[in-house]
């Protein structure tokens, strides 16, 4: 196996064989599995048709490409009903003129894929980035292929796989006598807070084929995902003004079928539609902007608001928009919760909020309305702190809770019809030191890193609060943090304040499950997310924070969320067979 590694001095370093002799001719109709599907290389195909009948071999669920179609027109023609010009541009990298990168990368390492578990995290990385997931034991299979690269970027700290990117030597894969070699499959995981991982995927990536003596290295990418483009460019890929076709499947419908109505829509009203329209329920944007529609399906007409929709009552969104009730209603059910002060007006209660403080040492000030966040300030020490904390609270909601810290982590567990659905860690922002930049600049970086990951839904404020947390850790937005440095810069864990969000729906304990459930009966909400914190997922100590009555669904891909919402909406779009199967494990 080709071993590649990287040292902070030197950058990613490939250790590659012997470069072997490709054939002087490329073998003809050239065709290479990939596990998520097939590439046939157009340039070994002399007649279109035979393009096209091999194209008719996809299998169910996989996605096949033809690759360097120079007559797009005279192979559509061949199959005009079942192939489409995908919406890709072609990009090309001289292996001759690339030069390795001066730039240290911090954080991770990338290397060969070599055990199951990294074809586990891979497949959960393609999962939440939409992209087809390969059977693990493809990937196990072809560990040792000399056509098929895969490599991962692993987390120095945690050991978790945080990128991934797949290479293919043509000449290896058909005998290419150009001696190229192609890029597919680069996906960083949403979650990653590590600068620079894609491209040091990419400049691995090329250097190991570099070394075994390809003279280039292209890649396909959407025509307007400008972020991926810029990062190509900048790394000295061209243009390149050949084509790609693919079949008309349903991994593909949104490419050649054209933008939906719900093209409009933020992702988490969009996840929904997306399932609905898979099951061939209608679909009516009535304000895209607030991420409004309904759902028709044979007699029944939904309303939804994101995943607040119709079924679940006023009372029930009147007691989640309110936290002291909703903390009232679910400790009157069983379910642990923090002790909790009110304030009054400013002022007021100053002797009582002391002797709060003084018993917790430190605590949480939240306005008693509000969402995504807003006016939250997580770990008050002091009186000066909680004087202000008050004040920009009461910016949200006149009425503000003190309640005691919990210590641990962040925990959401979405449940549906009163069943969990997806449980999640959510860690606050945090930025890593590179001995250069400010931390104010390494928040602005991480902030653009997580817009483009979350379609523009997760940001780092540089407000107070983050301010707060940053002097907290001893140091200033303006002051440059040691090489390596983890440094937290908010204390709440919200996407939209930059958290980060990390999948436990198959370890969490069972009775946090239970005690989640046992809320969401509580308010009589079918739609609901539970956060407790709690010192592990996998301990069954929790304390309960806050219900949301319009959780994010998008946030815990590849969970089936929005698949288990529709059913709760219409439960007759389900197949015969698998309704039945629920309703036998209702029964157990």
């Amino acid at each position: 196996m080709t071993d590649l590694h990287r040292t902070d001095a030197e950058g990613p370093r490939v250790d590659a064989a012997p470069v072997e002799p490709a054939a002087v001719l490329a073998r003809p109709n050239a065709a290479i599995d990939c596990g998520w599907g097939r590439l046939l290389f157009g340039q070994t195909f002399e007649d279109m048709r035979e393009l096209a009948e091999a194209m008719r071999g996809e299998r169910p669920d996989r996605r096949d490409i033809a690759v360097y179609i120079r007559d797009p027109h005279v192979a559509l023609a061949a199959a005009p009903q079942e192939m489409f010009l995908d919406p890709s541009h072609t990009y090309r990298l001289d292996l001759a003129r690339y030069a390795k990168s001066e730039r240290a990368y911090h954080g991770f390492d990338v290397r060969r894929l070599d055990s199951r578990s990294d074809a586990d995290a891979v497949n959960r990385i393609y999962a939440a980035r939409g992209m087809v997931p390969v059977p693990p034991e493809f990937f196990w299979a072809r560990r040792d292929s000399r056509a098929i690269i895969h490599l991962v970027a692993e987390d120095d700290v945690s050991g978790a796989i945080v990128g991934t990117v797949t290479g293919v030597d043509h000449a290896r894969a058909f005998n290419d006598p150009e001696k190229g070699s192609s890029l597919w499959c680069l996906a960083v995981d949403p979650q990653a807070t590590q600068p620079g991982v894609g491209e040091a995927l990419v400049r691995a990536l090329a250097e190991l084929f570099k070394a075994r003596g390809a003279a280039f290295m292209d890649l396909s990418v959407m025509h307007d995902n400008e972020h991926a483009i810029s990062l190509y460019e900048k790394l000295g890929f061209e243009r390149l003004h050949v084509f790609t076709l693919k079949r008309k499947n349903p991994i593909n419908e949104k490419l050649f079928a054209g933008p939906g109505p719900e093209e409009e829509l933020n992702p988490y009203a969009r996840i929904i539609t997306n399932e609905a329209r898979r099951r061939g329920i209608d679909v009516e944007v009535t304000d895209a902007e607030g991420g409004f529609f309904r759902l028709t399906y044979g007699g029944r007409s939904v309303h939804c608001r994101e995943a607040l929709c119709e079924l679940t009552s006023g009372v029930a969104v009147s007691i989640c928009d309110d936290k002291a009730v909703t903390r009232r209603i679910v400790a009157r059910a069983g379910v642990v919760v923090p002790e909790q002060v009110e304030t009054g007006a400013p002022g007021e209660d100053e002797a009582a909020l002391a002797a709060f403080l003084e018993k917790h040492g430190s605590v949480v000030v939240k306005p008693a309305r509000g969402e995504q966040g807003r006016g939250v300030a997580v770990g008050v020490e002091t009186m000066e702190d909680l004087r202000a904390a008050i004040e920009v609270a009461r910016e949200q909601c006149e009425r503000v809770l003190v309640e005691q810290k919990v210590a641990g982590e962040d925990l959401r567990l979405v449940v549906i019809d009163y069943r969990l659905v997806a449980a999640a860690v959510r860690r606050p922002a945090r930025v890593v030191g590179d001995g250069e930049r400010t931390i104010r600049e390494l928040i602005e970086r991480q902030s653009r890193r997580r817009m483009a990951a979350t379609g523009g839904e997760s940001r780092i404020p540089l407000d107070g609060e983050t301010e707060r947390c940053v002097t907290k850790a001893g140091f200033s937005l303006d002051d440059v943090v040691p090489d390596g440095s983890e440094i937290v810069v908010r204390r709440t864990a919200n996407l939209h304040t930059g958290g980060t969000i990390h999948d436990v729906t198959a370890h969490v304990h069972p009775r946090l499950v239970e005690a989640a459930v046992r809320a969401a009966r509580a308010i009589d909400i079918p739609v609901v997310g539970i956060d407790f914190m709690v010192p592990s997922p996998y301990e069954p100590t929790y304390a309960f924070i806050e219900a949301n009555e319009r959780p994010g669904l998008a946030n815990h891909e590849p969970q089936p969320t929005a698949e288990r919402f529709v059913d709760l909406l219409f439960p007759l779009s389900i197949p015969a067979a698998v309704r039945q199967a629920h309703s036998f494990e209702r029964r157990d």
